[in-house]
């Protein structure tokens, strides 16, 4: 049946779909790379003395791109003074807001398949709630979304999808969620999986707004789930935003002319290029703190790993961390230490309103490139 992008897309075929891609020589050429690369970026992270350490300063940076793509933006100083800071919530920027709430939403997912969750609607339910601050399900039974070109955008305020009524969202969900946990059923490659269910997942649309987002999530959290990966670390935000036309004409190539090989290509391609940056950008982090850790420790007598690990948690951090590091909670001593860190360039202060950061210009450096 020919498509129809001005109505509903109520007969989205049910998975499994674009199966036989897995005998396609091309195709199976690029997923023996991208598995290979992802092998490799996994194994580095399980090397690092504190992987959460490293993986948090990535997962902020996987979030911070995620909502860029939907034209969500903050700068690195209001982000990462907002994490350093006791800030209210109600004080942070909304920009801001979308990138905190988007990492929460990832490592409370993760934490939930730690201790046995499933990859389900309920899981997806909960990460949608917290992306979005809000208490809504899923698009109700009469629910008619209509999705349109932005007023920016080339021809704007023309429609360009519109997914299927909120009648069909519960069925077509239990549909994707076999397809993903029932491995004899459907043995495909699990990164093949992952293509073809986040295209499925977006076509449904399941929520009213926050669709991209949940999306981007559960591709991180899939990997962890058939086991790819150890931590959802690897930063595929930013090769979706750097080629975001890519990303939403392989979306609609599908919808449209049911160009499966283009969409799929996109995404492993897109894998192996994440997972070799991310690599790097693990790489040197790691011989950064390394670096770090004897310059502090041969230039200031109290200088120790668990101080040095701490401040490349996050590139800002307050006074109140070094604090706590050292024991030290005379103001007079804490002036003095964190005045020896900024005389030896591990830390540069920076006041904002009536507060003080103190930046880790090393590892901004490496997360900015």
């Amino acid at each position: 049946m020919k498509y129809d992008r001005n109505k509903p897309y109520n007969n989205i075929p049910l998975l499994p779909q674009a199966d036989a891609l897995q005998n396609d020589t091309e195709i199976l050429h690029q997923l023996v790379k991208s598995a290979r690369a992802l092998a490799r970026f996994d194994g580095n992270i399980l090397r690092l003395p504190n992987p959460n350490m490293l993986v948090n300063t990535i997962a902020m940076q996987e979030a911070k791109t995620s909502v860029e793509i939907e034209n969500i933006f903050t700068t690195e100083d209001e982000l990462y003074q907002a994490i350093s800071s006791n800030i209210s919530p109600e004080k942070v920027d909304p920009s801001t807001k979308e990138v905190l709430k988007y990492r929460e939403a990832l490592w409370a997912g993760f934490a939930q398949l730690e201790n046995g969750k499933q990859m389900d609607s309920s899981l997806l339910l909960q990460i949608f709630q917290q992306i979005k601050e809000t208490t809504a399900g899923f698009r109700s039974p009469q629910s008619k979304v209509v999705i349109k070109r932005g007023q920016s955008e080339f021809k704007p305020g023309e429609t360009i999808y519109t997914p299927p009524n909120g009648a069909r969202v519960p069925a077509l969900l239990e549909n994707l969620w076999e397809y993903l946990k029932d491995d004899d059923k459907y043995p495909i490659d699990p990164l093949l999986k992952m293509c073809i269910s986040h295209y499925q997942l977006e076509a449904i649309h399941p929520f009213t707004d926050g669709n991209g987002r949940a999306g981007r999530i559960i591709n991180l959290l899939l990997l962890v789930n058939k086991g790819l990966i150890t931590h959802p670390a690897l930063y595929l935000s930013k090769y979706i935003l750097e080629n975001k036309a890519d990303y939403y004409d392989g979306l609609s190539g599908i919808t449209q002319r049911n160009d499966w090989k283009t969409w799929v290509l996109f995404m492993l391609k897109g894998i192996e290029s994440t997972s070799n940056q991310t690599n790097a950008m693990i790489q040197g982090i790691n011989s950064q703190t390394e670096s770090t850790l004897n310059h502090g420790r041969k230039n200031i007598k109290w200088y120790t790993k668990e101080l040095n690990e701490a401040i490349f948690t996050q590139p800002y951090i307050k006074s109140g961390l070094v604090s706590e590091i050292t024991g030290k909670t005379s103001r007079t001593t804490l002036t003095k230490y964190l005045s020896e860190l900024e005389k030896y360039q591990i830390l540069r202060a920076k006041k904002a309103g009536n507060q003080v950061f103190y930046i880790n210009d090393d590892l901004m450096q490496i997360i900015g490139d």
